[in-house]
């Protein structure tokens, strides 16, 4: 064999072992991926430079997401936001309806966080004894005068973690393109968006009509649901 074919030959297996050597590397790469711990909350920023002052009052949600559910079971979803400066803490009151609820009765509820470092005012911790767990809530975005994306995640043990999503606004609706630009920022967190649903808007106050009223009679299954944050609900 003459010299120039024995280096050709050379350099042609040498290229083979670093096409096997990325294919392997790629491969673990994948597995590892797929060992991701879904137990764990995933790592996330909040906003940068967030001033929680004109983050505060009235929001609609108008998308929503659970890991748990596969079906929007909401409508009518709205939250009024405060804080309380003497102890760092955020609350989230909110009104919301059962989609299947044909009276259309508004429910009420509330969370409450703690801002755990002032460095970081976008990443609130939830601050009820009840809950035995870990549960993080980040504003990830928003123009604080029209729309915002809020991300939670809990964490409960020997529990898959929960995670959930709003899209919000100031008003009852939002513009398509920018529900898609803030929908893009989810799938890093392991939200699937095909369960990313609109939130119904719509016909939202209370009905009072003494016909529609008879149905109270009747025992309706969401008396022993949860509201969508996972604390007890109320009848207004």
């Amino acid at each position: 064999m003459h010299l120039g074919t024995r280096r050709r030959t050379g350099l042609c297996w040498f290229s083979i072992t670093l096409l096997v050597v990325g294919l392997l590397v790629g491969d673990a790469g994948s597995v590892w991926k797929r060992r991701e711990d879904k137990t764990k909350c995933p790592k996330v920023k909040g906003i940068r430079n967030f001033d929680i002052s004109e983050f505060l009052g009235s929001w609609y949600i108008v998308q929503y997401y659970a890991s748990s559910e596969e079906a929007l079971v909401y409508r009518c979803m709205r939250a009024e936001l405060s804080v309380s400066p003497e102890n760092a803490e955020v609350t989230m009151n909110f009104t919301y309806s059962f989609t299947d609820d044909p009276i259309n009765e508004l429910l009420v509820g509330n969370i409450t966080w703690k801002i755990p470092s002032p460095d970081l005012p976008a990443h609130w911790m939830h601050a009820e004894l009840p809950y035995e767990g870990v549960y993080n809530t980040y504003v990830l975005d928003s123009d604080y005068k029209s729309w915002a994306l809020l991300m939670h995640c809990a964490e409960k043990s020997k529990s898959p973690r929960y995670l959930s999503s709003f899209i919000m606004s100031r008003e009852a609706s939002l513009g398509a393109n920018v529900i898609s630009y803030l929908r893009e920022k989810l799938p890093r967190y392991d939200i699937d968006l095909e369960y990313m649903f609109s939130m119904d808007q719509k016909q939202c106050n209370k009905t009072d009509n003494s016909e529609d009223m008879l149905v109270t009679s009747v025992k309706r299954s969401h008396i022993t649901r949860r509201h969508p944050l996972k604390r007890k609900h109320r009848r207004q």
